[in-house]
């Protein structure tokens, strides 16, 4: 029994070659994100490509049909990915001798759609079977089978390298040519050109004479009919962000070809349906992308006590680096993370050392918030297994059913017993480590809020919450002797439970011992997370991640507040030494003079030092 998935194809563009729809049959039944999130595009020559994918229902197969469609499926993918026969003839022998007897790690098929749909399969199982006996008889003499063809030729028989074979076995087939050692798709036969003809780019030269010149063959047909060919088409990774438009390539340019000189190696397969394949090792990569996500996913998620759901999309855009080069990346996700960690790791601190200065403090958050740390724990957590990234290598991709080279899978435990499968080991950085914990923090925080996200750091390792703990306060003043509480709280807009946190704030160093360093070393953090926050959910994906950053570093920063300080009348409550306020009062001066429009950072053309604001 295989669950079937339709994996539609549509071009957005004008195609001079069309695009037909696959099949995909699993074993186990995929869940309904990946499915929902099996939606995007490629980036094909010409322009981009739509994919969509969706459940079409279950087939059951026998086992010989099993057999033939694996088969299918190693021959054309071996015949894209490898454009070698060779190759092609060693897995196939591998996969003779050993399909009695194996058990295949990954088990899913990709096929052809049947074209007449009122049928009860969606699989084109016809041309499958038909293809597996053609490679089993060696094609002597084949039945016709129903195809569609491109001119009447369609039931003549024709010399070839596997014998004599009727025109409907070699039109719409892929052949190899022994005297060089070429795969070629077969789109017809040539009505007007046969062996005796004059070449196309020659006025004197015919086929016959060519060959035999260039190759020493001699053709022994040369009344028959020249075949129609292209050469195969060259698979590529069309998940790319920008991928480079080049000129028409070689697979473009159609050839032709006498019959004698063909061997056929798989029949009836069209065109369109060859192209199509040639897009699949790029859409299988997302899908494996996905199902990599879900695992991690659950991993995270399989002892959470609390009802947390996070998309799996988020879950990959986090494990996915810029190197991928893919239409998305952690870097967003991770300027958000960043932030949304050193606020509460900051809020931590303030709470649990009470006693502590801005300068432990500070000492103590870098322990929690380093890439070094975030690495280790994201490594202890098996995180790094997971983390994707370099572009995806279609020549490295695993066909189904080939197990030459080092095509072998382990199935390993994760610690929380669930299984996966490992195709080797690589070196990552642990900064890379650290930068995808920071993003799956800012995939939590964005899809399920703060809780999310705190439920997510403990599981990594980070003990905080943001649960609010009074601050316990020794400082022994009577607010409204020192500052004007009320004329503050009507500026602010905001009725303090304990006004002596204002003397607090507004006390510099130079006036009281530490002054406001701890409460500056909380808001700090609050600032960051909260401006993030807001350039995130305000823009979503309009900003880059670079703007992103860009316009936080602009916004949180000393010019940005003091300004803002200054526009808010803020400054003229400051306790302070009477050199510092002097300090201020020359700032303040130059401050007068520039436009107060705007606050941002980037836009100031006066700086505020830190010993004034």
């Amino acid at each position: 029994m295989y669950h079937c998935y339709l994996i539609e194809l549509k071009p957005n563009f004008d195609c001079d070659i069309p695009v037909s729809d696959i099949v995909l049959g699993t074993r186990n039944e995929l869940d309904c994100d990946t499915v929902a999130n099996m939606n995007f595009e490629l980036q094909v020559q010409g322009g981009p490509l739509t994919v969509n994918f969706k459940h079409a229902g279950d087939v059951s197969l026998s086992s010989e049909q099993v057999l033939a469609c694996r088969r299918f499926q190693i021959t054309i993918f071996k015949i894209l990915v490898d454009c070698k026969l060779k190759k092609l003839d060693e897995v196939l022998e591998r996969f003779c001798l050993g399909q009695n007897h194996r058990t295949e790690s990954i088990d899913y098929l990709l096929l052809p759609v049947e074209r007449i749909h009122q049928r009860p399969s969606i699989i084109d199982l016809e041309s499958i079977m038909s293809m597996s006996s053609l490679c089993n008889d060696d094609s002597k003499n084949s039945a016709c089978v129903n195809f569609p063809q491109p001119n009447n030729n369609s039931h003549v028989l024709l010399h070839t390298q596997n014998g004599m074979v009727c025109t409907c076995r070699i039109q719409n087939s892929v052949v190899y040519t022994p005297h060089n050692s070429i795969l070629y798709c077969i789109t017809g036969l040539l009505d007007d050109l046969n062996g005796n003809s004059l070449m196309k780019d020659s006025k004197s030269l015919t086929y016959k004479a060519h060959y035999e010149a260039k190759h020493g063959i001699n053709l022994c047909f040369d009344q028959q009919l020249l075949l129609n060919g292209r050469h195969i088409f060259r698979v590529q990774n069309y998940l790319l962000k920008c991928r480079q438009q080049t000129k028409k390539e070689s697979s473009d340019k159609s050839v032709e070809l006498p019959p004698e000189l063909c061997a056929i190696i798989m029949s009836p397969i069209s065109t369109s349906n060859l192209y199509s394949f040639s897009l699949v090792p790029s859409i299988m990569h997302r899908l494996e992308s996905l199902l990599l996500s879900v695992n991690l996913k659950h991993m995270i998620l399989d002892n959470c006590p609390q009802n947390i759901t996070i998309p799996t999309i988020k879950v990959l855009e986090s494990i996915t680096t810029k190197g991928c080069q893919e239409n998305f990346d952690l870097e967003s996700l991770e300027t958000l993370g960043d932030s949304f960690l050193k606020y509460a790791a900051s809020q931590q601190l303030f709470k649990t050392y009470q006693n502590d200065r801005e300068g432990l403090l500070s000492v103590n958050k870098e322990k929690i918030i380093s890439n070094l740390s975030l690495g280790k724990l994201g490594c202890d957590r098996k995180i790094s297994g997971f983390i994707r990234e370099e572009s995806f290598d279609p020549k490295k991709w695993t066909i189904p059913g080939d197990y030459s080279g080092n095509y072998f899978l382990n199935e390993e435990l994760l610690f929380n017993k669930r299984s996966i499968y490992v195709g080797g080991t690589r070196k990552i950085d642990t900064e890379v480590v650290g930068d995808v914990v920071e993003a799956l923090i800012g995939a939590f925080l964005s899809t399920g809020g703060e809780l999310d996200a705190i439920y997510f750091m403990n599981w990594v390792g980070i003990e905080v919450d943001l649960d609010h703990i009074r601050y316990e306060r020794h400082l022994q003043v009577q607010p409204e002797k020192l500052i004007d509480v009320g004329h503050l709280e009507s500026l602010l807009d905001y009725k303090f439970c304990d006004p002596s946190l204002l003397v607090e704030a507004l006390s510099h160093g130079s006036y009281m011992p530490g002054g406001y360093q701890r409460l500056e070393f909380l808001g700090d953090a609050v600032l960051d997370y909260m401006i993030t926050a807001y350039f995130y959910y305000t823009y979503p994906g309009m900003m880059s991640p670079r703007f992103l950053t860009d316009m936080r570093s602009a916004s949180v920063n000393n010019d940005c507040y003091a300004r803002s300080a200054v526009k808010a009348g803020l400054h003229e409550h400051i306790l302070a030494s009477d050199i510092v306020h002097r300090n201020i009062d020359s700032t303040v001066n130059n401050f007068g003079l520039l436009s107060t429009e705007s606050t941002f950072g980037f836009e100031s053309e006066t700086s505020f030092t830190n010993v004034s604001f």
